[in-house]
Formats: C-alpha cells, structure tokens, sequence
C-alpha cells in the first residue's frame, strides 16, 4: 500500500524492490517470495516496517508454488513490460 514499495498483499509484503545507489554504482533488485519459510520473519521487523507482515503465493494460494514454476512467466512478463531481450549468461558466450 502507498507509499511503501513492493507488491502487498493486504498488509502483508510479497516482493520487495529495490535500488541502492553508491560508488558511482547503481544496482537494483526484487526478491518474490513464492515458497519462503515465512517463521523467520517473526524474529525480525520486515523491511524496518511496523506492524506489516510479509506473505508469500505459496501461503496466498494455499499450495506449493516453486520458484521454477514462476521463473519463465515472471521473465516472459518482464520482457513485455520492459521492452527488451533478456540473455542468460550461458546464452552470452
């Protein structure tokens, strides 16, 4: 929910994005929570966010979502959004 990043769930974080800026480097990132043992979150404040949870499709869909069952749609997705040609590394020679 504004104005927090991610994708959510209700109150509860799915992916979270994001970009860090240093050193003349820019990187970026997202981390989908698709089968994540969510028990470690309850040791800590996601994201340094209180009082939100965090939640993954698995826990959302009520069934065992891995994560190569969500890798070639997300990448398919992320090539329509963007625009653009993705090559992995054992494509780039």
């Amino acid at each position: 929910p504004p104005p927090f990043t991610g994708v959510w769930m209700g109150d509860s974080k799915l992916c979270a994005i994001g970009v860090h800026c240093g050193n003349h480097i820019t990187s970026h990132g997202l981390a989908l929570n698709c089968c994540t043992d969510l028990t470690w979150f309850e040791h800590i404040v996601p994201c340094g966010l209180e009082g939100k949870g965090v939640t993954s499709l698995s826990h959302e869909l009520g069934q065992h979502v891995a994560v190569n069952h969500v890798l070639e749609p997300f990448l398919d997705s992320f090539q329509e959004v963007f625009d653009c040609t993705l090559v992995s590394s054992e494509d780039a020679g």
